[in-house]
């Protein structure tokens, strides 16, 4: 006769009636919410609270938060563009004590003599503006100044002084530098053309100094889980700063937290650029994605890429991260893009890649993590691709939430007792076996692989000094992902 494991109801009771005990152990199939947190900086219009987490309301509530030209608010308008219905949270930062405004200038120097429209991108914004064969630079300058200035989500703020237009970021920092300045981004095929006899001079964004510290405002999350994390600096000290907060032996990857979390930034720079940066850095849990000349400066690609990973990652973590269009970005000038010669270089100096189709549109090529050696300094791939990761995660939280549930409240015995069944009794190969079962489970519904090879490596002991203890060697294989197609062509002639 089979024991019935009431928890909660005695054995003893003399009560008459009919009693009723819950038991949820075998009943959890939910998941955990997978949020999304973006970092970035507010203007002073914005009443967020620097370094305190807050819930995103959408792009409106972004706007009040952060205030509608800042960092914060162009970040979560990009990320919305390519997740319009996960849950994200941000972590807004003041502008660093003593940091520095970049700024930048536009010149008129000669008026059109025709009739035309000004077609001015900052930041990859479009500002139109008409003007006509009699106006002067000085009414020029006040018009281009004027239409800047009416658009609420300009990271920069203009002025004017006779034919000139000074430029200057809302958000001091680093940041301002990124802040392009140019005309006519789609040329004449898209329409784009200088008004005839109009010249000017463009003076570059720069001086813009100091980002904000991280470490104060990532310790205000708390135990909140964030598994996609924009991350606008790729700045040393930044990017260090968010390396420690999700590092394996102390940070979010580690055995004490169990949160987790992976982190997305862009890089704008050279060729050259990208692999010095790409070959300083060496972390599973950040994506670095290289681009050289977009007109969108790199916090709207991380953010954009942030929200496209987040999509997909939720759907199913082990699809790959690649064709995926970073919606809001502006692809750079064919000249600048990365040749595939340079893109297989990138992907192996821990630099992510794009493509860009025909019509402009920017495409997700490979996603990975800057990890690229291991302690000894020996080149490892094993945390190569950020599917790994985000395979890894999913299976550890399944695994927790079945022991958790299934056995929260069991008594343990070795394996050479014979519980009876439902005596809230258990083995290590009890235990042994509900993993197999689960673990074949996840293979049957494709997201781990080699099922036999796992029953026979899999090890479940009570531990030799704690008695009341558990040790499991979980060798799972995570499916890949179908990236590549080499086909040898031998043909024959007749």
């Amino acid at each position: 006769m089979s024991t019935i494991p009431f928890k909660v109801i005695p054995s003893g009771l003399r009560l008459p009636g009919s009693f009723f005990e819950l038991d949820n152990s075998q009943a959890n199939t939910a998941q955990g919410n997978q949020r999304a947190l973006i970092i970035g900086q507010i203007t002073a219009s914005g009443i967020a609270t620097p370094n305190v987490p807050i819930i995103s309301g959408g792009t409106g509530d972004a706007n009040l938060q952060g205030g509608a030209s800042s960092m914060l608010a162009n970040m979560l308008a990009a990320y919305r563009l390519n997740d319009s219905f996960g849950e994200v949270w941000y972590l807004p930062l003041a502008d660093a004590a003593g940091a520095t405004a970049a700024t930048g200038s536009i010149a008129f120097t000669a008026a059109p003599t025709a009739n035309g429209t000004i077609a001015l991108y900052i930041a990859g914004q479009v500002v139109n503006v008409p003007v006509t064969s009699g106006m002067t630079t000085a009414q020029i300058a006040t018009a281009v100044s004027a239409a800047i200035n009416l658009i609420p989500a300009m990271p920069v703020t203009a002025s004017v002084s006779t034919s000139t237009v000074t430029l200057t970021a809302d958000n001091k920092g680093l940041c301002g530098n990124e802040i392009s300045i140019l005309f006519n981004y789609y040329g004449t095929a898209g329409g784009e053309t200088t008004p005839t006899g109009l010249t000017y001079t463009i003076t570059a964004m720069s001086g813009g100094a100091t980002n904000p510290t991280l470490t104060t405002a990532l310790g205000n999350l708390g135990n909140m889980t964030f598994d996609f994390i924009a991350s606008p600096y790729t700045d040393t000290a930044s990017l260090d700063a968010v390396k420690q907060f999700l590092n394996d032996q102390t940070g979010r990857w580690s055995w004490t937290q169990q949160l987790y979390g992976h982190a997305f930034g862009a890089y704008a720079g050279t060729f050259a650029a990208q692999t010095t940066l790409g070959l300083a850095r060496n972390n599973q849990h950040e994506t670095i994605m290289g681009f050289n000349g977009s007109p969108t400066p790199s916090w709207l690609w991380a953010a954009a890429l942030c929200g496209q990973a987040a999509v997909s990652v939720r759907a199913d973590p082990g699809v790959p991260l690649q064709y995926l269009p970073l919606l809001g970005v502006l692809a750079p000038p064919n000249q600048s893009q990365f040749l595939p010669s340079q893109r297989e270089t990138l992907l192996y100096d821990g630099i992510s890649t794009f493509t860009v189709q025909q019509d402009g549109t920017v495409l997700t090529e490979n996603v990975i993590t800057t990890y690229q050696l291991n302690t000894q300094g020996v080149p490892d791939n094993s945390y190569l691709e950020v599917e790994t990761m985000f395979q890894l995660m999913l299976e550890i939280r399944t695994l927790q939430t079945m022991l958790s549930s299934k056995y929260a409240r069991c008594k343990l015995a070795d394996n050479n007792t014979r519980p009876a069944a439902n005596s809230g009794l258990v083995t290590p190969n009890l235990i042994k076996s509900d993993i197999i079962a689960l673990y074949q489970e996840r293979a049957d519904a494709g997201f781990v692989q080699n099922a036999d090879a796992f029953a026979a490596a899999l090890v479940v002991n009570k531990n030799t000094v704690n008695p009341n203890r558990v040790d499991i060697l979980w060798p799972g294989t995570p499916v890949n992902q179908m990236r590549t197609f080499a086909t040898l062509v031998q043909f024959r002639l007749q």
